[in-house]
């Protein structure tokens, strides 16, 4: 498998799981099987979710278009984001939202980040209360652009998540999505992936703001020993209620290592238990299917699920790969 093949099975893989995780985002897990029952596909959302209601099946949400917007910044940038920049992008992105009829789609740390840095704030200052998971559910492009040498890893994960979540646990959070999807890229195996994922949590944990919480690393390296061997009644009932499925990058980015621990050899049976496990569906199945993208490829994906979610959002990112894999080689 190429390594064009993984970088695309990656990002295609986020557009994926955001679409299968949309009908489902911010409802409970008893709500989910009253709409829907068992999710084993694509849904239309129903009128009742309260995110994105009535949209299409196979719509992707923000997790998918802010790292669509963090991939043109930073092949614009030659590997570089201009806070500043970033910060417009993405309040002319919300604007272009609300023109669609879709409020509220930026979450809480970055909302108030912006409107920090919209008064003034310095931007190494604005995202110092940033703790949930928007840093890490963008971060995908970056993976795809950086190899996976650690050190070199979490400078840049820094680079582009201080603006919103310049917090030891924001930067952790994406710091190992990032890990993990770059060492798939480079074709290490999942265990291997998900070893450079813990790495990185602890090495990003060093950097930002300190804001109390559990340790990020720690969380995923307990979770994946904690959840081998369950079944999948049993598997989805652990993450949801014990792990957690909130937007706190100490849930939701650890729930997601945990499926992936799980189910890692059947990636849609993974993005599906996701998209059923009720809170922040459409992330935690959007950082899921980037991880086991590059792990299986676009091959891992049924041809139709793919086909489904490219035309229901006119969605090319082959050259944004190609882009961002010129960066990945300038830097190696």
């Amino acid at each position: 498998m190429s390594t064009r093949d993984r970088a695309l099975g990656a990002f295609y893989g986020l557009a994926i799981g955001d679409a299968l995780g949309m009908p489902t985002q911010s409802m409970s897990r008893e709500d989910i099987v009253t709409h829907y029952g068992f999710i084993r596909s694509l849904r239309d959302a129903v009128a009742e979710q309260p995110i994105s209601p009535n949209l299409p099946a196979g719509t992707i949400t923000d997790d998918t278009e802010q790292a669509v917007l963090v991939a043109d910044l930073l092949i614009g940038g030659s590997g570089t984001i201009d806070p500043m920049v970033f910060g417009k992008a993405l309040l002319d992105w919300e604007a272009g939202m609300v023109a669609r009829g879709l409020a509220d789609l930026l979450g809480p740390s970055t909302k108030r980040a912006l409107k920090l840095l919209e008064s003034g704030t310095d931007p190494e200052e604005a995202g110092r209360g940033g703790t949930t998971n928007g840093a890490a559910m963008r971060i995908t492009p970056v993976a795809i652009a950086t190899p996976p040498e650690l050190g070199a890893l979490v400078e840049a994960v820094a680079a582009a998540s201080k603006l919103t979540h310049n917090t030891n646990v924001g930067i952790a959070g994406a710091s190992a999505v990032a890990a993990a999807v770059s060492a798939g890229i480079d074709g290490a195996d999942l265990s291997t992936a998900l070893d450079q994922g813990e790495h990185a949590a602890a090495l990003g944990a060093r950097k930002g703001w300190w804001c109390a919480g559990g340790d990020i690393a720690c969380r995923i390296r307990w979770a994946r020993r904690w959840v081998r061997g369950m079944d999948r009644t049993t598997l989805s009932y652990a993450v949801s209620k014990v792990i957690g499925t909130s937007v706190a990058v100490q849930e939701s980015m650890v729930a997601a290592f945990a499926l992936a621990e799980a189910l890692g050899d059947t990636p849609v049976e993974a993005l599906t238990t996701a998209a059923g496990l009720g809170g922040d569906t459409d992330t935690i199945a959007a950082v899921l299917g980037a991880i086991l993208g590059a792990q299986h490829g676009l091959s891992g994906f049924p041809p139709d699920l793919l086909t489904k979610v490219r035309e229901v959002n006119a969605l090319d990112l082959e050259p944004a790969v190609d882009g961002l894999l010129e960066l990945r080689k300038s830097s190696s």
